[in-house]
């Protein structure tokens, strides 16, 4: 029982061969529809993110700023590299945050599956 060598040994040339796409099984317009979805979800998530990145680099800056002239504490043990580490530590973190939100809710939504009639 198995598979004959002769198919196998087809099978194997054709995986090893794959770099120009022909391979011997052909995807299902569905895993095509699939594909193009989870592609647009992963578009769509860095799009959010970096808006969110944005944002938060303005709001997180110009506190930090304003802190660093104005609050003896922070003018004296804030220096370049720490302010410049609050800001982007906060613009990474929400980057990475509403990236992954955005493509998990776009991922729920295409799970739904379709009513055939």
């Amino acid at each position: 029982m198995g598979i004959p060598s002769e198919m196998r040994d087809y099978f194997a040339q054709t995986i090893r061969n794959n770099k120009n796409n022909t391979s011997f099984v052909i995807p299902s317009p569905a895993e095509d529809q699939r594909m193009l979805e989870s592609k647009r979800c992963t578009e769509e998530g860095a799009r959010a993110g970096a808006k969110a990145a944005a944002i938060t680099c303005v709001v997180t800056a110009v506190p930090t700023l304003t802190a660093v002239r104005v609050i003896p504490w922070a003018k004296a043990n804030l220096n370049y590299t720490a302010q410049a580490l609050i800001i982007s530590g906060a613009s990474i973190a929400s980057y990475f945050i509403t990236a992954d939100k955005t493509i998990l809710e776009c991922a729920r939504r295409n799970a739904r599956y379709e009513k055939k009639d």
